[in-house]
């Protein structure tokens, strides 16, 4: 009688522990769905003033354009083209140099901060200088990459390479000092190398240090290509916003921004998946968006 009363309570207790997960799961799912439904109701009223507010001229439409037009001049640049050539060849020159300066950028932050993070020496003599460099707008020398590598994508990865190094390399550097000194010492102990320290203990520790700097420096990737087209290139969206904004077509300007920001978000969307898959092992934030 007493194992079938023990059996009964387990199988209860299974029971509750089950419909407790379900209610979470409910709950989450409620939750997303709310979340989702405000951010389309925010961007729907914000796109209905603006359209209003133009139309009715409380904003003037010829300097701040409207919804309507702004929709209007990207079904144009996307059936006709643009005056540099189609669409999607822009934004495959952007973001084709984009990516070779995130990519140049984020390899040399990773490899340089974990490096001086290793060696304090080192750190100590360099750090100054790394300061100063950081302290300059960084902005200002997409001109100076202009004149040293002319017109072509060059210039713009040099650009976008000085955006993404920094944030980078500062996060990698701060991951490598925040290891566990204690995992160091139990790997010396088993005889392991500085090299093995290094790449099994040290980078594994600060891979998530650099993958929270790699969602802001894809943004900057971008900048730095964007701003070095506005200022000189044959192709390119920086081109579009350059082209439009001398012709006052604030609806070019508009759309080429809707056009980055698509491309941002996908960018965006890709390494969440990526760090998802990598850290499932680490525990969910509290409210964090599942």
């Amino acid at each position: 009688m007493p194992e079938t009363t023990t059996a009964v309570r387990k199988h209860n207790a299974g029971k509750e522990g089950t419909s407790r997960t379900t209610a979470r799961a409910r709950a989450a799912r409620k939750r997303a769905i709310l979340v989702q439904s405000a951010r389309a109701l925010v961007l729907v009223a914000v796109l209905g003033l603006w359209e209003w507010f133009a139309r009715t001229s409380v904003i003037d439409p010829f300097n701040f354009s409207m919804p309507s037009k702004v929709w209007d001049q990207l079904k144009d640049w996307i059936q006709n083209g643009t005056a540099q050539g189609p669409l999607w060849e822009q934004v495959w020159t952007t973001l084709q140099e984009a990516l070779i300066g995130w990519a140049i950028g984020v390899a040399a932050g990773v490899v340089l901060g974990i490096g001086l993070g290793r060696a304090r020496f080192l750190a100590d003599v360099l750090g100054p200088y790394i300061k100063v460099l950081n302290a300059l707008p960084r902005i200002v020398l997409a001109p100076i990459f202009l004149i040293w590598f002319g017109l072509g994508p060059a210039s713009k990865v040099a650009s976008a390479v000085v955006l993404v190094f920094f944030p980078v390399f500062f996060n990698a550097f701060q991951g490598a000092r925040e290891v566990d000194r204690n995992l160091v010492a139990n790997s010396r102990i088993l005889g392991a190398s500085n090299r093995q320290v290094t790449l099994q203990v040290v980078i594994p520790s600060a891979t998530s240090w650099i993958f929270t700097s790699l969602h802001v420096s894809f943004g900057f990737a971008l900048i730095g290509a964007i701003v070095g087209e506005y200022i000189g290139a044959t192709k390119g969206i920086g081109l579009l916003v350059a082209t439009s904004q001398s012709t006052f077509n604030a609806a070019g300007v508009y759309a080429a921004m809707v056009i980055l920001a698509v491309v941002a978000l996908l960018a965006e969307g890709l390494l969440t998946f990526l760090e998802r898959r990598l850290f499932r092992w680490k525990p969910a934030q509290p409210g964090a968006d599942h």
